[in-house]
């Protein structure tokens, strides 16, 4: 694989004019070995599973005694009715249905294999009766023959719950359900109420189905609208950010002075004319408009301090979008990335269920008090639930992190090479390899790091469902404290970790190296990193708005001379949230370019002056701004390069300069 140690490679750079994309490394090879032994757990979990019986017992499911449907059965050892020929009972009855343990999350009631299940309703014993003489289905207990049903004293316990509903069998996995789900109705009234009306469903039904052009229509001008967006955002991101900027202030201003104006009327108006039970109400708006509009005006003069400050380093956040348009330019294949991370992460999320409904029925046979078959797994192998459950947080992340470290190798490809047409042919391909090749283990490392804040706050999120309404006010605010405190931390871990990427695909070093440089550079950046991370992402934001409302609006427009239906409220909300998805998808995609392009800027200002022998590789609308920052410098009397004392980048890199 051309590995080679990081360290060395650290020392040997300090020697020698420091060059990004050299010196290819394998970073965090024992993460990486660790992730691979993981997955194989991952594997033996799926095939144990499947090795005994689950797989079988899931699709065909099984009765109360242990048999598996359609199949001839082997005996279990004192479990009565067990080992019985099912061949040709290949459906699963359940005596009573609608009898629901939530907390189990299982069906209360005796479970049958049958012939057929019933289509239609039977009212009395004598019906289930003739069903079974008709169809050779018997819907009672093995123990009473069907010319019993109507003369035993046992029918009412070993027969099913009168009236007996209509069902069919759920495609694929051979379970008789009720056709009417009305006996669920005091688990889910909403629902049942709104399924329940006819003409709401029809409707809505019948609209969708009768605009299904128009509704592909619709999404299809998302998708262009949301390209033609990102063409915008490159040649007037200088008056749109400004734009933005100026409204920000405005509003901020014009609320205030609303705020400030209702005080002062509800204060001048006469006390008189209120009634006395009305006075303290009267009293309590006015104190309420007084700290809403003091608490306006501190964010007020808080935000136009923050804009005085950083209006210099807005002209960078400008210039980086720019750029960025010219990266989706040359690396058009960047904005399909988002769509091949979900289909592998929707890949990866089918398989995770599957393997979960196979745990749910693996095991070894259990009778219980009630004398009837369950599958538990004992041993140290009941805590497969526990390692399953990790898996699917590590390997999502790990599948989201391979998106970044993609993505940040290309964008960097991009900067460090100075003659665009030596790009590689398919920069996505290529830092795809690198990837695979050298860095693995880092984003393994990466992953695993997000992993371990998420099943604490997971953790305490379920516990705090399990303890609502029963918890004191004291332990529900610390519980929703932490909760918040550890997703802050997931959130500033994510961002230093996409930054701790594109180091390593700099510099190739390993996954804390490439974070500690990361996070020197955005501290010392930090109004820079600020200003790209508000006016950037606020910015971002109304372009996805803008999408949503662009797409919503011209779906009104078509569906209102739509006569076929009125109800056309459902079709808008299947536009709108694929609106959303799509203008999310490309947006949040190049608002991980600018940060990449910015990590980038800031090595690239370390290492070079723009000297004989120390050219920049940035791009000329970047020179264009080093070069008036030090116009302004100069023009100050404080000389120097621009911004010196913020651009300071790798920390490892400094004894190299």
């Amino acid at each position: 694989m051309g590995c080679c140690n990081s360290a060395s490679s650290a020392a040997q750079s300090s020697k020698r004019e420091w060059k990004p994309l050299e010196d290819r490394c394998c970073t965090d090879i024992p993460w990486l070995l660790l992730f691979i032994l993981f997955c194989i757990g991952m594997g033996f979990i799926c095939g144990f599973s499947v090795a005994t019986g689950a797989a079988a017992r899931l699709v065909s499911g099984y009765d109360s005694y242990g048999n598996i449907c359609g199949q001839k059965n082997a005996k279990l050892e004192a479990i009565p009715n067990s080992g019985m020929d099912h061949t040709h009972r290949k459906y699963v009855f359940f005596l009573d249905p609608c009898n629901l343990d939530l907390i189990n999350r299982k069906i209360k009631s005796v479970a049958l294999c049958v012939a057929a299940c019933p289509r239609q309703e039977l009212k009395t014993l004598s019906d289930v009766q003739k069903f079974a003489e008709i169809n050779g289905s018997a819907l009672c207990s093995y123990d009473l023959k069907p010319s019993e049903y109507t003369t035993s004293s046992k029918a009412s316990v070993l027969c099913p719950k009168l009236p007996v509903p209509a069902s069919a069998p759920i495609p694929f996995f051979h379970r008789c359900a009720p056709v009417n789900i009305s006996c669920y109705a005091k688990f889910a009234e909403a629902l049942i109420t709104f399924v329940s009306d006819n003409s709401v469903l029809h409707r809505l039904i019948s609209g969708v189905m009768t605009s299904k052009e128009i509704i592909l229509g619709l999404c299809l001008l998302s998708l262009v609208l949301s390209m033609i967006l990102m063409v915008i955002i490159r040649y007037i991101s200088r008056i749109l950010v400004w734009i933005l900027t100026i409204l920000l202030i405005l509003g901020s201003l014009g609320g205030t002075g609303v705020l400030w104006w209702l005080y002062a009327k509800q204060r001048k108006s006469p006390k008189e004319t209120v009634i006395p039970e009305q006075l303290q109400v009267a009293e309590d708006n006015l104190r309420a408009l007084l700290i809403y509009a003091i608490s306006a005006t501190v964010f007020t003069v808080i935000l136009f301090l923050i804009m005085l400050v950083m209006r210099k380093r807005v002209a960078l956040t400008i210039a980086l979008f720019h750029v960025a348009g010219k990266v989706f330019i040359h690396l058009p294949l960047l904005v399909f990335q988002p769509f091949w991370t979900f289909l592998a992460l929707v890949l990866f999320w089918v398989y995770w269920i599957m393997t979960l409904l196979f745990l749910g029925t693996t095991g070894s046979a259990v009778q219980n008090d009630q004398g009837f078959v369950e599958f538990k797994v004992s041993g140290p192998l009941q805590y497969m639930w526990w390692y399953h459950v990790v898996g699917l947080i590590w390997i999502s992340e790990f599948i989201l992190a391979c998106q970044q470290m993609t993505v940040a190798g290309a964008v960097v490809t991009y900067y460090f090479t100075r003659d665009k047409r030596n790009l590689p042919f398919t920069p996505i391909l290529a830092s795809v390899n690198r990837l695979i090749r050298y860095h693995l283990g880092t984003v393994a490392k990466g992953s695993f790091i997000i992993t371990l804040v998420k099943i604490p706050r997971m953790i305490l999120m379920y516990i705090h469902s399990q303890l609502k309404g029963k918890e004191n006010a004291c332990a529900r605010c610390v519980l929703k404290s932490c909760i918040c405190c550890l997703w802050c931390l997931e959130k500033c871990l994510n961002y230093l970790n996409q930054n701790a990427y594109t180091a390593t695909a700099i510099n190739s070093t390993n996954f804390c190296t490439s974070a500690k440089d990361a996070f020197v550079i955005l501290v010392e950046n930090a109004l820079r990193v600020a200003a790209i991370n508000t006016v950037g992402d606020f910015m971002l934001f109304l372009g996805k708005v803008l999408i949503v409302c662009s797409t919503g609006l011209a779906g009104i427009m078509l569906l209102n001379y739509q006569q076929d239906y009125t109800v056309w409220v459902l079709p808008l909300i299947i536009v709108c949230l694929f609106a959303f998805l799509v203008a999310h998808c490309f947006l949040s995609i190049y608002e991980m370019v600018v940060d990449v392009l910015f990590l980038c800027f800031a090595i690239d200002t370390k290492y070079n002056d723009g000297s004989p022998g120390r050219e920049f590789y940035m791009d000329k609308v970047l020179m264009e701004f080093v070069e008036n920052s030090r116009k302004a410098m100069k023009e100050a009397g404080k000389g120097g390069v621009a911004d010196a004392r913020e651009l300071k980048p790798m920390a490892s890199g400094a004894s190299s300069a």
